[in-house]
């Protein structure tokens, strides 16, 4: 029964998600995906829906149907690479305020998470909520320490949310499948993967744990940093759906110059903590946008606060070293390195044509350099390599855009505050630093006892190996196997075709065999059930064909 209830849910939301994606002006892709049987009436678009942006009609559904959704946009305005820049200016804009949970719903859920009463965990709580989003709200407390009452937030994940997002996020998942089976040309795009990708990023947005743990690792590794703060975690308050931080009292960006902070300190400070972060510790801010920074302290001296500390992106160190290499191909117009930094980033899913991708990133270099550094869009470039690396079957790692996204987002802040603001000239004494570090001797010196380890252990190993390679050969147990994909399909088609031809056989010969001895009725039967038959089968393959074609 339990099943079943699931199942009559899933299909009214599955009903919901068709009438708003075709309410919104996209009746074709509900079509083709043959969710039309669930909408009742006209799939098409009106005249007046046609007049709005496809960007900003998709924005629009999407804020309709809910939170994952909201989500799901907000991770997809990260990948410029599947995206098409006017959607993305769109989803920068996805709304994520919604209704307050009322506080009699809410109690009750932060008590039996944290196993207490509100009056035993806190001093004071405020039910009234300080933020509300599609997954959590935020709510001012104050906490006892000893004599002390410290001021806080507790953020509350919403009752019920998991179960939501899971439900939708099933429901995602066959969606895509759907889009890559209906639309051919959809599958360049990977909507599967990009699902995958989505559910995991949603559900460690999901553990409140994950923040604190994040929290905690940037504070310390910008504790020698005095211009930067991160939020203090409380455990013995926090847990996987409630999480307690200290209280950042500061104001916007834009506020805080405003009331006379300097814009070029905010912005010069801002540029230098997300290069720290990415390029030294490979550990960043993945959404660093106006919402999620206060400015602290006194006007003259301007300390950043950096909250929302769920979203995260990790560099690997080799990582960290191509994507040096390829700001130093931009600065230096080189577009064979782009190419090889950029080959030596993305992961091959095909055969790729090298003289091809090098000639469009060749026409890309002429869209971009040409101009002073401080003017080269860094973003920019970053976006479309991806774009175009995605076309010749190289998978760029999604934590790669995500520092592309994240560096865009600080210098059009900074610049919005301090216009003259210049990334390159900002970054290049880090970038000094870095490379030095790289090509020290110490570093290379490292990298080939490293090296020459690993070529030892391969040469001490070969022996062994091949003794083993040559005893099963000499045993007859060495196989070599060769695997065609095609071969399954084909063997799938001679199977349903040998099969039908035998039972039209069959058909044919005993309905032949009984109208020879007059039995006329059920002779006539079996042959026009072999008729039958065939014309199906026939119709059918047809269909298949047409399919693929």
């Amino acid at each position: 029964m339990a099943s079943l209830l699931t199942a009559v849910r899933d299909l009214d939301r599955l009903r919901q998600i068709a009438a708003v994606l075709a309410r919104h002006g996209f009746g074709e892709l509900v079509q083709q995906t043959g969710l039309s049987t669930l909408v009742a009436g006209k799939t098409s678009a009106d005249s007046a829906t046609t007049k709005i942006s496809r960007g900003k009609r998709l924005r629009l559904a999407i804020e309709e149907l809910g939170p994952c959704f909201v989500k799901l946009g907000q991770v997809l305005s990260t990948r410029p690479d599947v995206v098409p820049e006017d959607i993305i200016a769109e989803l920068k804009h996805l709304q994520d305020d919604v209704p307050p949970v009322p506080w009699s719903e809410l109690r009750p859920a932060i008590e039996v998470e944290l196993g207490a009463t509100i009056e035993d965990l806190f001093a004071e709580l405020d039910e009234t909520p300080l933020a509300s989003a599609s997954i959590g709200q935020v709510h001012r407390a104050k906490l006892r320490d000893g004599e002390q009452l410290i001021d806080v937030v507790v953020k509350v994940q919403r009752p019920r949310i998991r179960s939501v997002i899971d439900r939708d996020i099933d429901l995602l998942y066959w969606l895509a499948r759907a889009i890559e089976r209906s639309i051919p040309e959809a599958a360049h795009y990977a909507p599967v993967r990009l699902v995958g990708e989505f559910d995991r990023a949603i559900n460690a947005e999901l553990d409140y744990s994950l923040e604190a743990d994040n929290a905690e690792r940037f504070a310390q590794n910008f504790a020698d940093m005095p211009t930067v703060v991160f939020p203090k975690v409380y455990r013995q308050v926090s847990s996987r759906k409630v999480i307690t931080l200290s209280f950042l009292d500061g104001k916007n960006v834009f506020d805080a110059v405003k009331a006379g902070a300097s814009g070029e300190t905010i912005a010069r400070n801002s540029i230098e903590i997300v290069i720290k972060m990415v390029f030294e510790h490979g550990f960043f801010h993945a959404d660093p946008h106006p919402g999620n920074i206060l400015i602290l302290g006194p006007a003259d001296q301007p300390v950043i606060g950096l909250i929302d500390l769920g979203l995260v992106g990790r560099l690997s160190p080799r990582l960290r070293d191509r994507i040096i290499d390829l700001m130093v191909a931009v600065a230096r117009e080189d577009h064979r390195a782009m190419v090889d930094a950029v080959y030596a980033v993305a992961t091959p899913t095909k055969k790729v044509d090298r003289n091809a991708f090098e000639a469009d990133v060749a026409r890309l270099t002429d869209k971009y350099l040409g101009k002073r550094l401080g003017d080269i869009d860094f973003a920019g470039i970053t976006a479309d390599l991806a774009s175009v690396s995605m076309k010749y079957g190289l998978e760029v790692p999604p934590d790669f855009l995500m520092m592309g996204k994240a560096l865009m987002t600080v210098e059009g802040i900074g610049k919005q505050i301090y216009p003259e603001l210049d990334l390159l000239e900002e970054a290049k004494p880090y970038f000094t630093e870095l490379a030095w570090n790289r090509y020290s001797p110490e570093k290379i010196s490292q990298d080939l006892l490293h090296l020459g380890t690993r070529l030892l252990t391969a040469a001490s190993d070969m022996p062994t190996h091949l003794q083993e390679i040559l005893g099963d050969l000499r045993q007859g147990r060495l196989r070599i196997e060769t695997r065609d994909p095609a071969l399954a399909v084909a063997t799938e088609k001679l199977g349903r075709r040998v099969f039908s031809g035998m039972v039209v056989a069959a058909m044919v010969l005993s309905g032949a065999m009984l109208l020879a001895v007059d039995k006329n009725v059920p002779g006539g039967i079996l042959l026009a059930s072999a008729a039958g038959w065939t014309t199906l089968h026939s119709i059918g393959l047809a269909f298949r064909r047409r399919s693929r074609d």
